[in-house]
């Protein structure tokens, strides 16, 4: 009878009969553990078939590496960087302790382990999901995967891949081989892949006469050259004593060094310094560091990247005003510099930037005398105190502080001398105290002021923070120490309505026929009201026609302006920083000199440099009055 009939039994008792509430809805054990194997099956069988589908492919070829080419704004030739800089090796031809160093900085379980590190992978698909780069701990054979089968894009797709080739990889590769692939494809910055390539661009020999020091301070370069490379910064140099030393007590830790070896690395083996090549003499060096420097913050792109190859630069660069400015310094320091002579004249160093106010391009730039022999970049240092050079900022934080829309633009073809008119606009103590170098009036103003409010209009002006000085009382008087670079962007904003735009050096990149993105040129930014900025601008004025020689203001169009150091200033540098009028803006041009011996951490006195007894301010001024009018 259907009254008696029992209830049809279902296949899955879910939700779960019997029980009440909550319970219904809770799985049994079984329930559990059967969804629990559906799934690991599940997962092992997709686990099996991406394993079956991810095949090895061929390895990248060297022969399809192209050099880089560098552009002048003409679009011509500049110059061409060499391809991939490798010569392979053999693992007999690799010292042990070098091998060692390797593993324990990198992989310490590499013997041991299967080839792919999960966590890795787990880390990138985590960055993914937040925005991030797929980037994660790797083994050595995922490293060598990538270096030698894939591209090195940070994206989780690649990340995949990366594992299971490296998974196929382990299972037909012996662990010797892996890690001979390695040290022939892994990038050591300067141009060099691979370890005998590194050997030598670090300390000049091959890899076999490398000791276990030397092989742990190259280990160290394999987290980042960029970041590890001693000859680059002081903060580079930090970094890789650290991690030499966190290497060898690795090595110890690991099994792979006694601690009675490791006693007798104590000093750090300095490598040598860094070889740029012979093509890139003269100023092509310099340029082609101020380019990269410029792609690398505003494409993320790293040495390792551009020393692979096949990328096409353009630059803003102008060949005719590059060699017209190198002229103009190479003419000066042959007039004025005799070191035999004067023992002033010893380690004098110029450096100078041109930049197009309009626009922020980079169009000149004089980083010393050849890049293949003064591997310092004069035009990009930020070690030189501006001095009096940096009173206009000074002078724009005042005029802001003071309801700047009163400050009416003179006539473009006033005489040179200041009017009531003028000084009305700007503050009559720091316009005297500007074309006459007097300091009182700007340590008075950084008191009334507030330093912080200098400051921080300096660095709207385009001033790095990390150039700025401590604010104590002589910050307004130029403690500070920008670039050229910075200092030409920075003044631009003067003749320019009180806009200014980030320097720039390269407009656009491609790389296998595809435009590179984020190289869309800076946006002008507003500082200064046009008042303010015309002010400022007419006080400038004052000063170059005080400044610069008659015959040169007679060269040039009317409306000439700059700013620079003076008689007063005694500081270890003389800058002279100029804009010479022509319509659209013309170039805003910064030139300073300063005395540097090699090695040593502080500037030299730079009183009778020339024979000028008032400290080389005179130099500046006509290298900038010989490129303005040559």
């Amino acid at each position: 009878m259907k009254g008696s009939e029992q209830p049809r039994k279902r296949f899955i008792d879910y939700p779960r009969r019997g029980r009440n509430g909550w319970r219904r809805w809770l799985p049994s054990w079984r329930q559990q553990l059967g969804v629990t194997a559906v799934g690991a099956a599940g997962f092992a069988g997709l686990f099996a078939f991406v394993y079956a589908q991810v095949g090895i492919p061929d390895e990248n070829a060297a022969a399809r590496q192209e050099a880089t080419v560098f552009y002048w704004a003409d679009g011509s030739q500049m110059v061409t960087e060499g391809a991939v800089n490798r010569q392979n090796v053999t693992l007999d031809q690799v010292p042990d302790p070098v091998e060692h160093a390797v593993i324990a900085a990198e992989n310490a379980s590499f013997y041991s382990d299967s080839g792919v590190s999960l966590s890795g992978i787990a880390r990138a698909a985590v960055n993914m999901a937040q925005g991030q780069d797929a980037q994660g701990g790797s083994t050595i054979t995922q490293q060598y995967v990538k270096n030698t089968y894939l591209s090195q894009d940070q994206t989780l797709k690649r990340k995949v891949k990366e594992f299971f080739i490296a998974l196929k990889l382990d299972n037909r590769k012996s662990k010797s081989e892996i890690l001979q692939g390695y040290l022939n494809t892994s990038y050591f910055g300067r141009h060099s892949f691979g370890i005998q390539a590194a050997a030598n661009a670090y300390y000049g020999i091959p890899a076999k006469d490398l000791d276990p020091s030397q092989g742990a301070a190259l280990a160290a370069l394999l987290k980042g050259a960029e970041q590890y490379d001693p000859a680059l910064s002081e903060a580079n140099h930090r970094r890789a004593v650290a991690r030499w030393k966190w290497i060898l007590d690795r090595e110890v830790e690991t099994g792979r060094m006694s601690r009675e070896e490791r006693a007798r690395y104590t000093r750090f083996p300095e490598p040598r310094k860094p070889v740029t090549p012979t093509s890139q003499r003269g100023q092509t060096g310099y340029l082609v560091d101020a380019a990269k420097k410029y792609l690398k913050s505003r494409t993320g792109l790293t040495d390792r990247d551009l020393a692979r190859g096949g990328y096409r630069i353009h630059t803003t660069f102008e060949k005719d005003k590059v060699a017209r400015l190198t002229k103009a310094v190479e003419d000066e320091r042959r007039r004025s510099i005799d070191p035999k002579k004067r023992a002033a004249d010893a380690h004098v160093e110029f450096g100078a930037a041109s930049v197009r106010p309009k626009d922020g391009a980079l169009v000149a730039l004089y980083g010393g005398p050849d890049a293949t022999q003064h591997f310092a970049n004069n035009a990009d240092t930020a070690g030189v105190p501006a001095g009096s050079a940096f009173k206009p900022f000074v002078m724009a934080a005042a005029l802001r502080d003071t309801a700047p829309e009163k400050a009416v633009a003179a006539p473009a073809d006033a005489p040179a001398a200041g009017t009531a008119t003028v000084q009305a606009a700007v503050p009559p103590d720091l316009y005297d105290g500007l074309v006459t170098s007097a300091h009182p009036p700007f340590v008075a103003a950084g008191r009334r002021l507030g330093l912080e409010k200098v400051r921080d209009l300096a660095i709207e002006a385009g001033l790095h923070k990390t150039s700025l000085a401590r604010l104590e009382p002589t910050f307004p008087l130029g403690t500070s120490t920008p670039s050229a670079i910075r200092l030409a962007g920075a003044y631009s904003l003067f003749g320019n309505d009180g806009s200014r735009t980030e320097p720039y050096s390269v407009t656009r990149v491609e790389h296998d026929g595809t435009p590179l993105p984020g190289l869309t040129p800076p946006a002008p930014r507003r500082v200064l009201t046009p008042g303010a900025a015309h002010g400022i601008n007419w006080a400038l004025r004052a000063y170059a026609g005080k400044t610069l020689p008659p015959e040169t203001v007679a060269k040039l169009p009317r409306g000439i302006w700059a700013g620079g150091t003076g008689p007063q200033d005694r500081m270890r540098s003389a800058w002279f920083i100029g804009n010479d009028g022509t319509r659209g803006g013309g170039l805003t041009t910064a030139v300073t000199v300063f005395r540097a011996e090699p090695g040593a951490p502080r500037l030299l006195p730079m009183e009778g440099v020339g024979g000028d007894m008032r400290f080389g301010n005179g130099i500046p001024p006509r290298v900038w009055a010989a490129y303005a009018t040559g």
